[in-house]
């Protein structure tokens, strides 16, 4: 796992071992933070850990000078924290002082409404939208969320249950199709781009719900991805076999996606292609 993060934030297994000690770098924070989605309410806006933290204090109206005194740090070190700089140690100390209160920020979830709240990730992709995916990609080499209940057909699935993991195991193949976890979307479309970017697979086509607010879509996603916004609802397949339209937008994203693969499926699936950055 610290591999795995390590390489999602792209540092070194050594660095997120040491963070996980209370030792390192702010800087190592930041990229660790970004690549777990972890983040802080109570703090301030901000979209870094360091301008929350100088929002925080302005808004607070505490000068440098004031909160040198108050957390027993140099304010040479708050200013090279607020500049994304500085040490674990020190970032934890002013959140001490300036956000005591400060938590981690719940994970969007889909909500599928009451009494499914159990089983609200154990939902399948329809054989009726798998078709078009299937006639504009072609067949799909690897399923890395699969399940023995998906009607997915793919040559290779990674099952929990049988010892594979997608977040653990590289992924391979000319095409990918992941339907996540919806409560772990963002863990999830990080990957399947970290595995793009490695190589590891050609073109990877994630449906998932369409949530465009995070500073990851618009400075990463938007550059790497195409994104395909569909009209309507899908009615995706619980594990009774019963059907249900999500109450959300969906959205396809594509890395490796060709001009031809994107015609293909806008001819056959209501909705339109976003524009790249």
């Amino acid at each position: 796992m610290q591999r795995s993060l390590a390489s999602r934030a792209g540092v070194s297994s050594q660095a997120i071992y040491r963070l996980e000690r209370g030792i390192g770098s702010a800087k190592t924070l930041e990229a660790a933070v970004k690549a777990l989605d972890y983040r802080l309410t109570g703090v301030a806006p901000g979209r870094t850990l360091a301008e929350q933290l100088r929002n925080r204090r302005v808004k607070q109206k505490v000068s440098i000078s004031s909160l040198a005194k108050r957390t027993g740090l140099s304010p040479t070190t708050i200013s090279a924290v607020e500049n994304g700089s500085g040490s674990v140690a020190s970032v934890v100390r002013i959140l001490e002082v300036l956000a005591p209160k400060a938590k981690r920020r719940a994970p969007e979830r889909a909500y599928w409404g009451q009494g499914d709240k159990d089983d609200r990730d154990s939902r399948f992709t329809p054989e009726e939208f798998m078709q078009p995916v299937y006639a504009a990609f072609g067949g799909i080499d690897l399923d890395p969320c699969g399940h023995p209940s998906s009607p997915v057909v793919a040559a290779r699935k990674f099952i929990l249950g049988n010892g594979d993991d997608g977040m653990r195991d590289a992924w391979f193949g000319r095409f990918v199709y992941v339907n996540p976890p919806f409560s772990a979307q963002q863990r999830w479309l990080r990957r399947a781009h970290e595995q793009w970017r490695m190589g590891n697979a050609r073109t990877i086509a994630c449906l998932v719900p369409a949530r465009t607010d995070s500073a990851w879509f618009h400075e990463t996603l938007r550059a790497d991805a195409d994104v395909y916004f569909l009209q309507g609802r899908v009615r995706f397949i619980d594990l009774r076999g019963r059907s249900q339209a999500t109450p959300f937008s969906l959205m396809l994203v594509v890395f490796g996606a060709t001009a031809e693969q994107k015609v293909a499926f806008a001819d056959a699936v209501a909705g339109f292609w976003m524009d790249r950055k």
